[in-house]
């Protein structure tokens, strides 16, 4: 029996897909078709290395070990097909990567293609590269993300990603933090807004203070040095009523402006939605909380959006304003673990108290 992930399956269905139908949908800024790119060959790094897929009109040209041997696309259709099925029909766990699918009927054609990753391994974080429209034109890397096995953040939590809140006007004694922090549910997401509401009942403020970790900090600097104040203003706003879209979150913060730049700024040219367009292109092309960004293009210049259907489209560095709008609609702020990121809590820091809250950005599903 050959058992794979949905991640697994996904990452493989994407694959023979594009090798089948030698070409992909681009997405317009809505999520939907408008048009196709060719594909003359789709790369990716296996078992033994690099190994290019060359499309010709009715077989795929592979290249194995300094032997060339060719397949028929419609076998690659058949394979992606059945792939599909598999996946529509196997029933999710809670966690959809602890799931285990069978692709035993595949099985001999993925050792015909002597295919042993089922997922690419890559340290540039691409799961494949495409080469579109002639076979002249520069390797596209993609990374795919895919509403049939559950969307990847596109800004992972977790405890580096954390913004901090200066708890101020009323001076709290030891006693009534301890109140205001204890909970018999630590993993209760809903219990980081009770404390911001019980806070505020007892007179006390949260004010931003700074970026919890110094290399999330310059990395959102990089970006706009009016990043945090708008991130921790729509943080705090995601907490205590619960709007997570970015879009929506985003005209909450030109109504409430918190950074009281002229109104015509915001109104007519539109400052707080490019602030956040420029954070989620960054986002997609690289910046990570824990690594040095430095503004500089990465291996990825592509994305896959896979819809529940199996209709793959593309996105690309080449039509970048496309893509912006496309994420600004389709992307949302998301609530980790409290006591997993270590996020939601008074703690006590250089004889002040803070409250953190952590900032995710996932896609939405359609």
């Amino acid at each position: 029996m050959l058992e794979a992930t949905f991640r697994e399956a996904n990452e493989l269905y994407v694959f023979f897909s594009l090798l089948a139908k030698g070409q992909v949908d681009l997405g317009d800024a809505n999520g939907e078709s408008a048009g196709v790119a060719p594909i003359m060959a789709v790369v990716r790094h296996e078992h033994d290395g690099m190994r290019q897929y060359g499309i010709e009109s009715d077989d795929v040209r592979v290249e194995i070990g300094g032997t060339v041997q060719f397949f028929p696309r419609e076998d690659f259709a058949a394979a992606a097909e059945l792939i599909l099925q598999v996946m529509k029909q196997t029933p999710k766990s809670e966690n959809g990567a602890k799931t285990v699918l069978d692709l035993t009927d595949i099985e001999p054609f993925l050792d015909a293609l002597q295919i042993f990753d089922l997922e690419a391994q890559t340290e540039d974080r691409t799961n494949m590269h495409l080469l579109l429209w002639h076979h002249d034109a520069p390797l596209t890397g993609v990374r795919i993300q895919s509403n049939l096995c559950g969307f990847q953040p596109l800004l992972a939590g977790g405890r580096t990603s954390n913004i901090k809140f200066e708890q101020t006007g009323v001076r709290f004694s030891s006693p009534a933090v301890h109140k205001i922090n204890w909970t018999d549910q630590p993993e209760n997401i809903a219990e980081v807004g009770r404390r911001i509401l019980y806070i505020q009942s007892l007179g006390g403020q949260l004010k931003y203070s700074d970026v919890a970790d110094k290399i999330f900090k310059s990395n959102l600097l990089m970006v706009d040095t009016n990043l945090p104040r708008i991130l921790a203003s729509m943080l705090m706003t995601l907490f205590i009523d619960g709007t997570a879209r970015i879009d929506e979150l985003t005209a909450l913060m030109e109504e409430k402006n918190p950074l009281k730049v002229k109104d015509e700024l915001v109104r007519k040219h539109g400052f707080y939605a490019h602030k956040m367009r420029q954070l989620l292109l960054a986002v997609v092309w690289g910046m990570r909380p824990t690594k040095q960004y430095q503004g500089r293009p990465s291996a990825i210049s592509g994305y896959l959006m896979v819809d529940k259907q199996g209709v793959i489209r593309l996105y690309s560095r080449a039509d970048e304003q496309t893509f912006a709008d496309y994420l600004f609609h389709h992307t949302r702020l998301e609530k980790g673990l409290p006591d997993e990121d270590k996020y939601g809590y008074l703690e006590r820091e250089n004889g002040a108290y803070y409250l953190k809250l952590n900032l995710k950005i996932g896609l939405i599903k359609r």
